[in-house]
């Protein structure tokens, strides 16, 4: 059976790379898993996604797919596939803020709006989280800009600033920034024990523990933790109870099926720490310190989306990366992580009724486009 060929897009966003879809070049949704299965090359049990776009790692085994808005609220629908890599599943659940920061530059390339003057603002809506994103860009003769002055952690060279504000960004997953109400849990594990953790949930939810708890740091870098075969199946029990805990899955059967969803990340204080390019981070520039695992695998920096749940959480008073911070910074919150250092501003607030509320979120991404073309996957065996 000769190969589906489809029109694609292949792109960076931020620290992530993904293959980029126009809705109208798909079949039908409940058509779409294999044709991303197949395009990253997944499931591969060897772990490297040779038969495909994916490059073995979670943050390079990514599918967006674009369509215009009929939203009033909104310029563009965005749709976010995580593509698992060992496993022949696709989730859906969640969003990747790395991706965004495509997601604005492909639709005026693309001609799926066409602003005028020197800067694009375009508005997103995310149908995995239900929140809308605004990507403000620079524009050269009608497109996006790609040359510029920002360098981001994890990414060689700089690039024309993107910039990505989180409206409402609370609830994304579970509907409420606390989904239990609390700003730390103690939760018992089964083969853990009773542990401390933070559950917040804002632009996608994730579950926090301190670095200490689980017997390290803060400051290890990915290829450490890679090796620590104890502690990262430590982390996934914990993120499958806080799973439960927060409403995301009945029990921890149906929490094993998304690996993505929660997210679990451990925190420490401010800390010397060396990064992937061999360059050491001093206590004094960053506010606290950050280590998570996306879809079981340590990151090589960290997903965009929980570092903005972790500058939330930072400024709800209590929860363990708040107590990670020591003091309140004066700013944006500054995330020392293995690739360096993120800059992400959070405004959080009381209501009336003393509840947290996250107003936004925001930072600063670079993107590019990388190749267009057709993508060839595989046909599926036509039904008999």
């Amino acid at each position: 059976m000769p190969l589906l060929a489809l029109p694609a897009v292949f792109m960076r966003g931020g620290t992530s790379r993904a293959v980029m879809f126009h809705a109208r070049d798909l079949p039908e949704r409940v058509a779409w898993d294999p044709i991303f299965l197949a395009a990253m090359g997944s499931p591969d049990p060897n772990g490297r996604q040779l038969n495909g776009m994916g490059g073995g790692i979670s943050s390079l085994s990514k599918v967006c797919i674009l369509a215009p808005s009929e939203r009033a609220d909104a310029d563009i629908d965005y749709t976010f596939a995580q593509v698992q890599i060992r496993e022949a599943a696709v989730d859906y659940r969640g969003n990747c803020g790395n991706m965004s920061s495509a997601v604005g530059p492909f639709a005026v390339d693309e001609g799926l709006l066409r602003p005028n003057g020197d800067t694009a603002v375009v508005r997103i809506f995310n149908t995995n989280t239900k929140k809308i994103i605004c990507a403000t860009f620079p524009l050269v003769a009608a497109r996006a800009a790609v040359d510029g002055e920002l360098a981001i952690p994890g990414v060689a060279g700089t690039g024309a600033p993107v910039r990505l504000d989180f409206l409402s960004p609370g609830g994304a997953g579970t509907g409420r920034l606390l989904p239990t109400g609390n700003v730390v849990d103690r939760l018992d594990v089964p083969g853990v024990g009773p542990i401390d953790v933070s559950m917040v949930d804002a632009a996608n939810p994730c579950v926090f523990v301190r670095a200490r708890d689980i017997g390290l740091t803060g400051g290890e870098l990915p290829d450490a933790l890679d090796t620590n075969t104890v502690v990262l199946d430590r982390l996934q029990r914990i993120r499958r109870a806080a799973a439960v805990a927060m409403g995301i899955a009945r029990d921890e059967v149906e929490a094993r099926l998304s690996s993505a969803i929660p997210a679990i990340g451990f925190v420490a204080p401010a800390m010397d720490a060396p990064t992937l390019s061999g360059e050491m981070i001093k206590a004094g520039q960053v506010d606290l310190t950050a280590r998570f695992i996306s879809n079981g695998q340590p990151h090589r920096a960290l997903p965009l989306t929980a570092s903005l749940c972790t500058a939330v959480a930072a400024r709800i008073d209590g929860t363990l990366p708040s107590q990670a911070l020591g003091r309140e910074p004066e700013g944006a919150v500054r995330i020392g992580m293995p690739s360096g250092i993120l800059t992400v501003d959070a405004d959080v607030v009381r209501d009336p009724a003393g509840a947290w509320v996250a107003r936004s979120g925001a930072f600063y991404r670079t993107a590019r486009r990388l190749f267009d073309g057709r993508i060839y996957v595989p046909q599926s065996e036509p039904a008999t």
